[in-house]
């Protein structure tokens, strides 16, 4: 981390810019790709499975400078996050649940900015953040293209992902469990095998089992929980890799879950209390406020940094109705609970019935950001894609980074020439 943030130039590299604006090389070696995939399925009993829906065939050139405001901006982020009286505000506003903390400070993390003339900017915080082990593989399948070779092609971190991801899972063990050996992982989801993100589930079982771990993926309802022992089909659960979007485990069909999880009979990472105090959109509007980020304790360096890289947010209240409606082309709408771009607006695009929607509703109105851009090469055409950055970090460490590019008004994998790209660093 720069001793001083705050000195990193705020403005776009203009390398980064034009490569990004007039480079359409295909960086992805489909060859080496699939070697990669066939490796890592093989020996899973399952066929190749259809990825070509997640995966972009260029890079995103993202300057150097900038990956390190991204994480400086994440440390400052997660250095908040411990303040007493950060906990005591986020944990207000929490369900219950969230209020019990067995230590495990969740694994893969995702922190999502966006790129411009004014530099990084964080638009979201997930847990759970799903592509990981996707964008591993596809980092490894790249060529240089269009670029000074002085520059690394990808994240230096990919060389130890494998290990780093490991030992991530191993410390939340060791957090929660001390010495004792970790026997069982359940990667957890509704009707896992549905799921878009599932060829991911088998990668990261993959991953365990190769370091003797047993791993299974399972639905949570096919958990049973009894004399202390959360269990699946008879098989005692060490720990589970959580990818619910029930936050809070608030379902029927996770009861046995919870009442394990707050027996501490299980490990559960992320858990609930990870995702109450990084990922609530509602913590976007103390991360920008920077007196209230002063008179907690927070230092000048740090304070600085997230009001360059955390835009403004605010909590929507009716008795803002008329200013929020007024304002509402330079703000973004979104729903405290929501997750996966369900539910949220540009302020531009709103409608009134909408607007009353969102004020009856629980929302955050944050200030727009416009995402960066890449240009693709679609058979003969050129055209613009949309860029979203994100690292995925543990403990507030970079285990990777990746973009995603994309059209129309939120992240999706439905747009030709996009999805996941990996980030060569000019």
């Amino acid at each position: 981390m720069p001793d001083d943030p705050s000195d990193i130039p705020q403005t776009a590299n203009t390398d980064a810019d034009r490569l990004n604006r007039h480079c359409y090389c295909i960086t992805l070696d489909r060859d080496a790709l699939n070697a990669s995939l066939r490796d890592q399925f093989s020996g899973t009993g399952v066929g190749l499975p259809e990825l070509d829906q997640f995966f972009a065939d260029t890079a995103v050139f993202v300057p150097t400078a900038d990956i390190a405001t991204m994480e400086s901006a994440v440390q400052a982020i997660e250095s908040a996050s411990r303040f007493p009286s950060y906990l005591k505000q986020v944990l207000s506003w929490a369900p219950e649940i969230a209020q019990f903390d067995p230590g495990p400070v969740g694994a893969f993390m995702g922190y999502d900015f966006h790129l411009g003339a004014d530099g990084p900017q964080l638009i979201e915080i997930n847990t759970n953040a799903g592509g990981a082990f996707l964008n591993a593989v596809l980092a490894r399948a790249q060529r240089r293209c269009c670029q000074p070779p002085r520059a690394p092609a990808v994240s230096p971190a990919l060389d130890n992902f494998d290990d780093a991801v490991f030992n991530m899972f191993n410390a939340e063990w060791q957090t929660q469990r001390g010495d004792s050996r970790l026997s069982r992982v359940a990667i957890v989801d509704e009707a896992p095998e549905s799921q878009f993100m599932y060829p991911e589930f088998q990668m990261a079982q993959r991953l365990f089992s190769a370091r003797g771990i047993e791993t299974l993926i399972l639905d949570p309802a096919e958990f049973e929980y009894a004399d202390g022992v959360l269990a699946a089909g008879g098989q005692h659960i060490d720990m589970v890799y959580n990818r619910l979007v029930d936050f809070a485990l608030e379902s029927p069909r996770h009861a046995a879950l919870r009442r394990a999880y707050l027996d501490g009979a299980v490990v559960v990472t992320p858990n609930p209390r990870t995702h109450a105090v990084l990922a609530d959109k509602r913590n976007l509007t103390l991360l920008s406020d920077s007196p209230t980020l002063r008179e907690w304790g927070m230092d000048t360096v740090n304070v600085k940094l997230l009001e360059r890289t955390v835009p403004k947010a605010r909590l929507v209240s009716r008795d803002d109705e008329a200013q929020l409606w007024r304002d509402r082309r330079s703000l973004f709408f979104k729903p405290v609970s929501g997750h996966g771009s369900k539910g949220v607006y540009r302020g531009d695009k709103l409608t009134k019935r909408v607007f009353e929607n969102i004020l009856e509703g629980d929302y955050i109105a944050q200030d727009l950001v416009p995402p960066g851009e890449r240009g693709i090469r679609i058979d003969d055409t050129v055209t613009t894609g949309k860029v979203d950055i994100r690292l995925y970090t543990y403990a507030g460490k970079t285990l990777l980074t990746a973009a995603r590019i994309y059209k129309g008004q939120t992240t999706n994998f439905r747009t030709p020439g996009g999805g996941f790209a990996p980030i060569f660093q000019v």
